[in-house]
């Protein structure tokens, strides 16, 4: 964190949001990588306000879609939940600005009253990597509740897209990103295994394509897409109050949210998914195709998830090891689970 006040750029786009005088700027940089970079600002009046100041420059932020994170974020609002008020500048806008030698797109948000669990844990000592398990019902009724809504207005997918691309640089999805990245190393493993990596690759594909025209049939709804430590707020009694963070939310299918968002290993995920079933059928009634979908969808998205390439490269010349994976992954494509039976 830096002090930013005596950036005349930010004294330049805190005045394009707001009357008064700007008396502290905190920066925090929160940039991915060189083709996606973020700035929060955290801004105090000499009046006594505080507020944020986003300042993005990547290729999924521009002002129709931060439109549609200030729509998603007031509804959530409009169900009991805090979220931050999305702000246009004074003329109503989301500006774009020269800053640090790039154009950027700039949006405010109101300060949150809450602080999010990851910074509620570091309070407490339990530290970083806060656990979300004594909020899991809240979050989940939550979700569900926005899915029961199935919202409508807008064709921008969320980050968690399945058979399409989040944004223009994006080559595929990123479930297939994640088993070509699989793929690759599979193919890279002793002879003696290149039969069940085939075999693997052929159930994955077979899977991905049966499941394609049914996925398009199951409703949508506009999620806030990222139920991260960072993201959820807490109060100080440390009671769930709500979210932040829209800049990956937008049009998802629910079981497609609810299963990536519970994405730990095989064993406790399955759990974790019949869990948020379950809490989610209190608000939300599952259709027979979300429930025709929901064993096939798994099937999709676990199997080949992004940790399984890195196992794989773990085991290095292991030859006991790699079998051990390989059979892991072959079980997770053929074994029968009843996810329905939760979905009541």
């Amino acid at each position: 964190m830096k002090d930013g006040t005596a950036d005349p750029a930010i004294r330049e786009i805190f005045a394009r949001f707001f009357n008064g005088t700007l008396v502290a700027a905190d920066v925090i940089d929160t940039s991915r990588e060189e083709t996606d970079f973020r700035q929060t600002v955290i801004v105090t009046a000499a009046e006594g306000g505080k507020y944020v100041l986003k300042i993005t420059s990547n290729d999924f932020t521009f002002p129709e879609k931060m439109r549609m994170w200030q729509r998603t974020a007031e509804e959530y609002r409009a169900l009991g939940y805090y979220c931050p008020r999305i702000l246009c500048d004074r003329k109503g806008d989301f500006p774009e600005v020269e800053y640090q030698g790039r154009r950027c797109f700039v949006h405010a948000e109101e300060f949150s009253p809450y602080k999010p669990l990851e910074d509620r844990a570091a309070d407490d000592g339990t530290g970083p990597g806060a656990d979300r398990s004594p909020y899991f019902k809240d979050i989940w009724r939550m979700t569900a509740r926005i899915a029961a809504k199935k919202l409508d207005y807008t064709e921008y997918p969320s980050a968690y897209c399945l058979f399409e691309r989040f944004c223009p640089s994006d080559r595929t999805d990123e479930v297939l990103e994640n088993a070509l990245a699989w793929k690759e190393a599979a193919d890279a493993l002793p002879p003696e295994f290149a039969a069940q990596v085939q075999k693997i690759w052929d159930l994955w594909h077979r899977n991905r394509e049966a499941l394609e025209p049914l996925y398009a049939r199951l409703p949508t709804s506009v999620f806030q897409a990222d139920l991260n430590p960072t993201n959820l707020l807490i109060g100080e009694d440390g009671a769930f109050r709500g979210v932040y963070d829209f800049n990956l939310a937008g049009r998802d299918v629910f079981l497609n949210y609810l299963m990536r968002e519970n994405n730990d290993d095989f064993a406790p995920e399955i759990e974790k998914i019949r869990k948020a079933l379950q809490t989610a059928c209190e608000v939300y009634t599952f259709s027979e195709e979300e429930k025709r979908a929901a064993l096939p969808l798994y099937r999709c998205l676990k199997p080949l998830w992004y940790t399984r390439a890195e196992e794989i490269r773990e085991a290095g010349n292991d030859a006991e090891k790699i079998r051990r994976c390989l059979d892991q992954i072959e079980y997770y494509l053929t074994e029968e689970i009843d996810f329905a039976s939760y979905m009541e």
